[in-house]
């Protein structure tokens, strides 16, 4: 009579419970998208994101605010920047100039950020330049343009995590994302600047040493390396390397001939907006010294081929 109750019980239980084998279980535990305020991911949050006014930082501006953050883009392209927050909403966005080479100025962006809402709870370190696909020969170098790549790429996200660790310290509380590349993970073959791999992989070095710091404050510290997307600024990179092409013809030979790895699709800067999306949320609170590779498995597969007109 006990064992044919109990049995009774637990049949009755497990049918309240959504199981893997239950219509909607994939829907209930995974789903990103948000249907209202209680669903958005960074609901109540306040972001600063460096390089925000195109490509992959105004990809993730957007994925911020659709998931209810509120952000302050910080760039030099005083145009782009306006318009990116006309799309927006001022009331979910606001611009300010920031040149990362300049550290008073990224201090001035988090400042901003503060003064306007009170917090910071997420810093993205984007901003950066590009590697040179016609650079000269190693011992024919300009240590000028090494100097240059460091400055915004390197120490810009230095200064980044200095100013985020200013004000996210003492809440005890925050999110820092910085922009790295597959470039600072493995040599990119005949296409590898030396400048811009070094400048990438000393971002993961930072991260990993600031992550550990900033961990005993409850701060978390990650980094992302995006392989070939063809935003803006890579479009006007490759103009270099193959004059008389359209930024359309670019657009398809970077997907084609560097970034198309997983068959069947290309790498975009909304792929790296999710990725920015997921270690900003509260979904990643305890990941943190950790580079997010978004390359479709290009580190382990192959190098780089030089990009061809055909």
């Amino acid at each position: 009579m006990f064992i044919r109750a109990l049995q009774l019980v637990l049949r009755e239980k497990r049918s309240r419970i959504i199981g893997p084998g239950s219509p909607g279980f994939a829907v209930n535990a995974f789903s990103s998208a948000p249907s209202s305020q209680s669903q958005q991911r960074l609901a109540g949050k306040v972001a600063v994101i460096t390089g925000g006014a195109s490509g992959i930082g105004k990809a993730t501006a957007a994925e911020f605010v659709r998931n209810g953050a509120k952000v302050v883009i910080a760039d030099i392209q005083d145009d782009l920047g306006h318009a990116a927050v006309a799309e927006l909403g001022p009331d979910a966005a606001c611009y300010t100039r920031c040149d990362v080479s300049d550290e008073a100025q990224i201090a001035a962006a988090v400042d901003l950020a503060v003064a306007r809402h009170g917090r910071l709870d997420v810093m993205f370190n984007n901003a950066g330049i590009g590697g040179r696909p016609l650079r000269p020969p190693l011992g024919a170098m300009d240590l000028a343009d090494f100097d240059r790549a460091m400055a915004i790429n390197a120490r810009g996200v230095m200064a980044g995590l200095k100013h985020a660790a200013r004000v996210m310290v003492p809440r005890r509380s925050g999110s820092v994302i910085c922009t790295a590349s597959v470039a600072g993970v493995v040599g990119m073959g005949p296409m590898a600047d030396p400048a811009y791999g070094a400048s990438k992989a000393a971002v993961l070095g930072l991260v990993r040493v600031v992550a550990a710091e900033m961990a005993r404050s409850g701060v978390r510290v990650n980094a992302i390396s995006p392989g070939a997307v063809p935003t803006p600024a890579a479009i006007r990179t490759f103009t270099t390397l193959l004059p008389g092409k359209s930024a359309e013809e670019i657009r398809r030979i970077i997907e084609e001939n560097v970034n198309m790895v997983v068959a069947g699709t290309v790498l975009e800067a909304e792929d790296i907006a999710k990725a920015a999306l997921y270690l900003a949320s509260d979904e990643a609170k305890y990941v943190s010294g950790h580079n997010l590779i978004v390359d479709g498995g290009f580190n382990v597969t192959r190098a780089a081929s030089r990009p061809t007109e055909s």
